[in-house]
């Protein structure tokens, strides 16, 4: 089963501690290895985007920014045997970023991909 997890933080002001990012590359390592990550990238912020929206039967499209405090910064796809492995290795992501960059806060929402 493939599941689609996006991580949803503000903008951090300062860029995230070097020991973070090698342990975040250690981990996607970890994950790749094992087969369970599929894909993984950054997200740019949403000024770069668009919605495009459908109601009454009208299309919209509507450029970024967005209004939402909390913007979705990057994505990961793992390929696992059950939703609880795909939470467990976001877990793991999000306990780096507790014990690595106490400061940043943030969430992730794990979603089953059809």
């Amino acid at each position: 089963m493939r599941y689609l997890v996006l991580l949803k933080a503000s903008r951090a002001s300062t860029p995230p501690p070097p020991d973070l990012m090698a342990a975040i590359m250690k981990l996607g390592e970890d994950a790749t290895r094992s087969g369970a990550l599929v894909d993984t990238a950054g997200l740019l912020p949403s000024a770069a985007g668009a919605t495009v929206t459908l109601h009454d039967g009208k299309i919209d499209v509507t450029d970024g920014p967005f209004a939402e405090a909390k913007e979705m910064i990057s994505y990961a796809i793992y390929d696992v045997r059950a939703k609880e492995e795909a939470v467990e290795w976001t877990n793991r992501f999000m306990k780096l970023h507790r014990d690595l960059w106490p400061s940043w806060a943030g969430e992730a929402v794990v979603l089953q991909v059809m």
